[in-house]
């Protein structure tokens, strides 16, 4: 890797840290912890957040005491004790939220080149991936695919689907989820996607640009729809409607190895290792 490479790549890590840091920002408050930034839901609605370094600060690195602190915070919020950041960035923070106690998981941090386009692959007869409004018949169900996906691990087909997803889409309707996503595409920080069968959603996802940037989040399938191809269509059309709308850099973090490699296959470099801390 040549300087100018090395180079880039920092400028890169740089822009998604500022990413990471803004992000929040459409839906949360942030709190000052010295070294920590703790995010926290703007009213009922809003979404349950997390910790994080804080931007550009200069003064010493997080210690276990200063993590005590916001974890103190976060069940006094009734909050997820959760922190997330960028391993390449913040190396020293592992060793503080291990000391106080919190468990760290890895996940494949993944980039698209700043021209690049996804190639979306064949789809199956029938089935067409749709960016949908907020007021789209299919967006409960586009909500609430996800967590059935994610609520059954990995990447082999399965048998969870339609009875689970209507659970899903009531369980999300009732809590304002649902409400909460299309409130979000009304104000233009979250592009909602789904591969439709007919009136039947198979797989979602989101992407949330914050400027020229975004991250492309949630994607998941019914385990009763999976190995047909529908995640990488999914993604492929959130990376054309972000092109499409200005966003030079495109990137996404895999649950797994076994993820990543479906999305090295569409484009995405491996780039970086973000990291999930939680009890």
């Amino acid at each position: 890797m040549t300087s100018a490479d090395h180079a880039d790549d920092h400028a890169l890590l740089e822009e998604i840290e500022r990413y990471y840091d803004a992000a929040p920002r459409s839906a949360a408050d942030a709190e000052d912890f010295g070294p920590l930034t703790l995010f926290v839901r703007r009213g009922d609605a809003g979404w349950p957040y997390y910790a994080r370094p804080t931007l550009d600060h200069d003064g010493p690195a997080a210690t276990a005491e200063d993590v005590r602190k916001v974890l103190e915070r976060q069940r006094e919020l009734g909050a997820p004790e959760a922190f997330e950041w960028v391993a390449e960035r913040n190396p020293e923070l592992r060793a503080a939220v291990e000391a106080a106690g919190l468990t760290v998981h890895e996940h494949p941090l993944l980039v698209l080149g700043p021209e690049a386009e996804a190639p979306a692959p064949e789809l199956p007869e029938r089935v067409e991936v749709r960016v949908l409004g907020a007021d789209a018949p299919e967006l409960a169900a586009a909500v609430a695919v996800p967590h059935v996906a994610f609520g059954n691990p990995g990447t082999a087909a399965g048998e969870a689907g339609a009875a689970e997803l209507a659970e899903s889409i009531a369980a999300l309707t009732a809590d304002g989820g649902v409400a909460r996503i299309a409130q979000r595409i009304t104000d233009g920080v979250t592009v909602q996607a789904a591969a439709v069968d007919g009136t039947e959603v198979l797989c979602a996802g989101q992407h949330n640009p914050v400027g020229r940037v975004t991250e492309v989040v949630g994607v998941g399938t019914l385990p009763s729809a999976r190995r047909r191809g529908l995640g990488l269509a999914v993604t492929a059309a959130l990376v054309r409607h972000a092109r499409a709308n200005g966003v030079r850099t495109v990137f996404l973090s895999a649950s797994d190895e076994d993820v990543a490699r479906i999305y090295r296959r569409a484009g995405f470099r491996p780039f970086a290792t973000a990291l999930i801390a939680e009890r």
